[in-house]
């Protein structure tokens, strides 16, 4: 069985992302070895697509926007929501949360965050589960680039949607993507966030931060 850790660690190099340049990850220096390399290790081991080796545009803006109003973050507890490099979850904890979880499916992207949470020095505890449809135990929940499909955006949405209802503050980052829910979201802020031409056709992407209506 190949060793997740193992692997994060031989397959990036250490780097910080374009608009985040106080966090440090474990990030791919070439897009397409890595991508060949899980394709290699698919039939073999059953490695899925390293989603988790990129700071997305919607992590990065959701990152710099906490670490730039750490007010809204200062002692709460805090869900990284599909969380990848866990970005934002580092982030969070950088701007003074009392505790963070970060929720990913993808045992590889569960690896890299606990690398990357280690490299920066942060506490960031891992849920190796779906956690859709789960109530909420947090007081903030965050979602970056979760809306690129339609299924996984509607069935996301409609629980993010609940849980800023009950009270839940949930912020989203994201770049346009196809699947961003039409109603429900206003907007805090946006950024410029640098991209690769390998993973975005463009080099840069105009990413905005929203907050759903009906969170505190």
């Amino acid at each position: 069985m190949l060793d997740p850790i193992a692997f994060v660690r031989a397959e990036t190099i250490i780097a910080s992302p374009p608009l985040v340049p106080e966090i440090r990850l474990h990030l791919a220096s070439e897009i397409v070895p890595l991508w060949q390399a899980t394709e290699t290790h698919l039939t073999e081991c059953g490695v899925p697509p390293p989603y988790w080796a990129f700071a997305w545009p919607g992590g990065q803006a959701l990152a710099r926007y906490l670490l730039d109003h750490r007010d809204l973050v200062v002692g709460r507890r805090v869900l990284d929501f599909a969380a990848g490099s866990g970005l934002a979850g580092i982030a969070a904890v950088k701007a003074g949360a009392l505790h963070v979880e970060a929720a990913e499916i993808d045992r590889f992207a569960i690896a890299a965050i606990t690398l990357n949470a280690k490299l920066n020095a942060a506490e960031v505890e891992t849920i190796e589960r779906d956690v859709v449809e789960q109530a909420s135990r947090w007081d903030l929940v965050l979602a970056g680039d979760v809306c690129y499909e339609r299924p996984m955006a509607e069935r996301v949405g409609r629980w993010l949607a609940r849980l800023a209802a009950g009270g839940t503050s949930v912020l989203m980052g994201d770049p346009g993507r196809n699947y961003l829910p039409a109603t429900g979201l206003r907007e805090l802020a946006r950024y410029q966030v640098p991209t690769s031409l390998d993973l975005e056709d463009r080099t840069s992407r105009e990413t905005i931060v929203w907050v759903w209506e009906g969170g505190r």
